[in-house]
């Protein structure tokens, strides 16, 4: 069973999972979300998801950030459409500057460090990876 990582965004949703064993997380795909419900169902057909794990964008404070709302919607329709999947949600913040970092130093030209795509995909990944953690404590 796979864990499935969220780092949702208004343009792009970057997405990331683990192998079945939950040991290693990878770079999936990034998608639009408008097309993020008939991804997810396509996915399931083939795989089994044991948790979903979604970024919450928080302040410095802890606080919501202004785009929490729409990462709100996501989640509630997430538990709604899929109530057999538990949702976890994770603190994402400096994900997107990690994955920037991680990317700078992978040795990828710079106009490829700038795809946002990318930056969402190993942001996603990130996420899952604390979750991991998290989780193993």
């Amino acid at each position: 069973m796979r864990i499935m990582a969220f780092d949702y965004g208004t343009k792009r949703i970057g997405i990331a999972v683990t192998d079945p064993l939950q040991i290693i997380a990878t770079a999936l795909t990034t998608v639009h979300p408008e097309e993020i419900w008939s991804f997810i169902d396509n996915y399931l057909q083939g795989e089994t998801v044991a948790t979903f794990v979604v970024g919450k964008p928080l302040q410095m404070d802890g606080s919501d950030s202004e785009s929490a709302q729409h990462v709100l919607g996501f989640v509630r329709k997430l538990k709604k459409t899929y109530p057999q999947i538990p949702v976890a949600e994770i603190d994402e913040r400096f994900t997107s500057k990690m994955a920037s970092a991680a990317i700078a130093q992978s040795g990828k030209k710079k106009s490829k460090r700038q795809e946002k795509g990318l930056v969402d995909t190993v942001s996603a990944t990130i996420i899952l990876q604390s979750y991991m953690q998290k989780k193993e404590l």
